[in-house]
């Protein structure tokens, strides 16, 4: 059994694709001739792709696959793990680590499949899927994880691993085998284990439920506008699109503006009518807690009790310390030093800004004859762009023609990762996808040498989830002789037939983001599926992602893919200036509402079952927790509610902390590579050899001082996010 696995079935069964979660094993090379010769015709997904790099046959897969190879995958892995526990041979290395290593491979491969289409470009047949098969799943890893014969061969593995003549990353694996069967409840009694399974299996299909709850209502929620007079401030590109999604729906003669997960909401920046800006803002305040059929307030208190039951059972006082005893963070008293050290300064700036903004509603009221009004959390986009261009004489409208789509992914993305780590790129177009819009590129290593192949799924659709995330098919290892195959995914606006899609500077900054999790997949170089890319602890996960950012505004990049889409001139340096110039404004707003989920993430997970609310108590408990804490600052709202935190609901259960924790390993890194000359092969080999390529083979916090020469500081993010410490 391998970590790989277990993170694919989690995938599956959460409905949430998170980075670190996204590993498995391909199957081994005898895996075919195991198989009838006609098993492939029958269903693809019963033998490995023999497409390059195993890639999906996606236009061979069909939704009615999935059932019959999960069934078999589970089978064969149960086989394949009563061999290992039934062995009357001592344990060793090879016949039991590596055995478990090697197991599972087409249930691993299916759920990889599964998984990342349930999150990309799901539908109602998959989703029905996603119900039958979560408790199953949970009840598969129980099965293998509570099972004694096994864990006793690996304890006995543990206790003598320092004389295995293993080398260190062996030796790693061992124990993190070891660990897992823990964590995972080996150690209890039969009692305990019972009801440990019974949770799981409870758990499973509630956060299933959880994220087709907040897809379908973020669909629900989508904001109908009558006439386009109410839509002033939008360009007449943008008007087309919501036309054209509301005819998608039926809806014709209207105005669709559907929603994205996130509390604020674009095109609230643009928008001149304050009554939309505050229809939109409240519909999407209100998803997940309106008591209609996709309510999930109900989810929310059942999970998160289960989650504080099980870590009492498993000897923690409540899930956060159980959770973060994995994590480089430890405890969460070292998490809520790191966020409370933040949020009075934060909330401090929020407030300065929120006198600069109301000053521009007085000014504007006042030009226009007509009386002021005190700023709303609806009014704080649309007036930041306008105190915006008056401080910096930047309206963010002036950047989009320059930030085309294509432009930014190829001659901006891979062209950065060209010049730090001499990559190649070439577009595939002979290769099956699972939409139209996904595209495909081949990565070769300067030598020539295959390195990759990368799916790109730009656009937002209501079969897609949203957010923007990195995931991967067939993971790297030398064990299974696997090169990688990621993806990586946005949900930037698709354009009306024939226009280019344009970003917003957000979007930009996301791309480079979640190329930065793509690399790290990309780049892994170990021997073990376990270790594989981005195998790593969550609050550590997010920092290479963070680091590549800093390349979207590095001169030499940006000059070469923020070119007007239509005349190809460079983005004027002047404009330029400002964007960089503005790069600290309203930070004190994006870090306050950043650290209203974060806070909120720990106060649902570091109390007793027993001080959790029921249903009908969830808001409140939370508009109480916002409080508490300091961050109940009504203009700025948590960036995630939490009936439709789909992270707190996934793999980031107290672990939402992770972005700023990860950000103060970023911005020493970034310091590290402007002190050192930026934008050069010999920063990439460095930073590619010492930390990206390692995966989870080694200690995380080891892996940055190997590339940093020591322990992180936290000067280097006050900085940047132009916070002073207290």
């Amino acid at each position: 059994m391998n970590r790989p696995l277990a993170c694919a079935l989690a995938l599956a069964i959460s409905a949430t694709a998170l980075v670190g979660c996204d590993k498995s094993p391909a199957p081994p090379s005898s895996e075919k001739a195991a198989m009838p010769a006609d098993a492939a015709q029958d269903n693809p997904l019963f033998v490995e792709s023999p497409l390059q790099l195993k890639f999906p046959q996606f236009d061979k897969i069909k939704d009615s696959h999935f059932g019959p190879a999960f069934d078999r995958g589970m089978a064969e892995q149960v086989k394949q793990m009563e061999a290992i526990g039934d062995s009357t041979e001592p344990a060793t290395f090879e016949n039991t680590i590596l055995a478990m290593e090697r197991s599972g491979q087409m249930l691993a491969r299916t759920a990889d499949v599964f998984g990342n289409l349930t999150s990309a470009n799901t539908n109602d047949a998959l989703n029905k899927l996603d119900e039958e098969y979560s408790p199953k799943f949970a009840a598969h890893l129980d099965g293998i994880y509570l099972d004694p014969k096994l864990f006793e061969r690996i304890k006995s593995l543990y206790e003598k691993r320092d004389t295995l003549g293993l080398d260190p990353e062996g030796v790693r694996l061992v124990e993190r085998y070891y660990s897992d069967f823990v964590r995972a409840g080996a150690n209890l009694t039969e009692e305990q284990k019972t009801r440990v399974k019974a949770i799981n299996s409870e758990m499973a299909t509630l956060m299933t439920k959880f994220g087709q709850n907040t897809l379908d209502e973020v669909n629900d929620s989508a904001v109908l506008v009558d006439s386009r007079d109410e839509l002033k401030g939008l360009s007449d590109e943008q008007i087309e699109v919501l036309a054209e999604a509301a005819k998608t729906n039926k809806q014709d003669g209207k105005f669709r503006i559907a929603l994205l997960n996130t509390t604020g909401q674009p095109l609230v920046a643009q928008l001149e009518n304050r009554a939309l800006r505050e229809r939109i803002y409240k519909a999407s305040m209100a998803r997940g807690s309106r008591g209609n059929q996709w309510d999930t307030t109900d989810i929310v208190s059942r999970v998160t009790k289960l989650r504080a039951e099980r870590a009492k059972i498993m000897g923690y006082p409540n899930y956060a310390a159980f959770s973060l005893a994995e994590e480089t963070a430890k405890t969460p008293e070292a998490v809520n030093k790191l966020l409370t050290q933040l949020a009075p300064p934060a909330v401090a700036n929020a407030k300065r800004e929120a006198v600069e903004l109301q000053a521009m509603i007085d000014q504007e009221q006042k030009a226009k004859g007509e009386p002021t009004f005190a700023l709303e959390a609806w009014d704080w986009a649309y007036y930041t762009e306008k105190v915006r261009a008056a401080k910096y004489d930047f309206d963010e409208a002036q950047l989009k023609p320059y930030l085309e789509m294509d432009n930014v992914l190829e001659k901006g993305m891979f062209f950065a990762a060209e010049k730090l780590y001499g990559l190649k790129f070439k577009r595939r177009t002979d290769l099956p996808t699972y939409h139209e819009d996904v595209r495909v590129y081949e990565i070769s290593n300067e030598d020539g040498s295959l390195l990759s192949l990368i799916l790109v799924d730009p656009y937002a659709r209501p079969s897609k989830r949203g957010g923007a995330w990195m995931s991967s098919y067939v993971p790297q290892s030398e064990l299974m002789g696997n090169k990688p195959v990621v993806a990586l995914h946005l949900n930037v606006t698709k354009p009306a037939a024939g226009k280019p899609a344009l970003m917003t500077w957000d979007d930009v900054n996301t791309t480079f983001h979640e190329y930065g999790h793509v690399l790290h997949g990309m780049f892994s170089n170990v021997k073990y599926p376990y270790f594989s890319g981005t195998s790593v602890p969550r609050d550590f996960v997010e920092y290479p992602s963070q680091v590549n950012e800093m390349w979207s505004t590095w001169p030499e990049v940006l000059a070469n893919y923020a070119k007007h889409y239509e005349t190809g001139e460079a983005m004027p340096k002047a404009l330029l200036d400002k964007v960089l110039a503005a790069d600290k404004f309203n930070q004190g707003f994006g870090t306050t509402e950043y650290l209203g989920s974060a806070m909120l993430d720990q106060r649902w997970h570091q109390v007793s079952a027993e001080q959790l609310p029921d249903a009908k108590g969830v808001m409140a408990y939370e508009a109480k927790a916002l409080k508490d804490i300091g961050v109940d600052y009504a203009p700025v709202p948590p960036r995630y509610r939490t009936p439709y935190f789909s992270h707190i609901m996934g793999g980031y259960a107290a672990g939402y902390y992770a972005y700023i924790w990860s950000e103060v390993l970023d911005a020493e890194s970034v310091k590290w590579f402007e002190e050192n000359g930026g934008l050069t092969r010999k920063n990439g080999d460095w930073f590619r050899d010492k930390l990206l390529s390692r995966g989870g083979s080694k200690d995380a916090m080891e892996l940055f001082r190997d590339f940093r020469g020591r322990d992180p500081q936290i000067q280097p993010l006050l900085e940047r996010r132009g916070l002073t410490a207290k």
